[in-house]
């Protein structure tokens, strides 16, 4: 496997974990400690928003290969195994879902036209 194939690999099981902890967070099996980091880590890595932006070179991604990797561990070493076997199993039924491209570009164009019809409004 090549250098290229790894790396992918391990985002695309680093994507799965984050969509799983939160999934775990909502169980009722979960301790309510492993709740609020998971809640924690699956908001920064599934939030658009960084501590450092990734405009910065190096450390826009330093934090992003360091923070929600690191969180995730500490997280799936809280959580009950039984909890995370079923939220990994949930993540990757959810993230294997086929995405559609017609409901994206209608929820553009949706939003499109708020923006349009807000300028009318602001310049009439």
């Amino acid at each position: 496997m090549s250098r290229i194939a790894k790396i992918k690999a391990w985002a695309r099981q680093i994507k799965r974990d984050a969509v799983a902890v939160y999934l775990a967070a909502r169980d009722p099996r979960t301790p309510m400690l492993a709740k609020c980091l998971a809640l924690a880590v699956a908001a920064y890595a599934l939030s658009p928003i960084d501590l450092i932006p990734d405009f910065i070179p190096v450390l826009g991604y330093l934090d992003d290969l360091l923070i929600v990797p690191l969180g995730l561990l500490l997280v799936i070493r809280l959580l009950p195994p039984q909890v995370l076997t079923e939220s990994r199993a949930k993540a990757d039924t959810l993230l294997s879902r086929p995405k559609s491209y017609l409901a994206a570009a209608l929820m553009v164009g949706i939003w499109l036209l708020c923006i349009v019809g807000l300028a009318y409004w602001y310049w009439s």
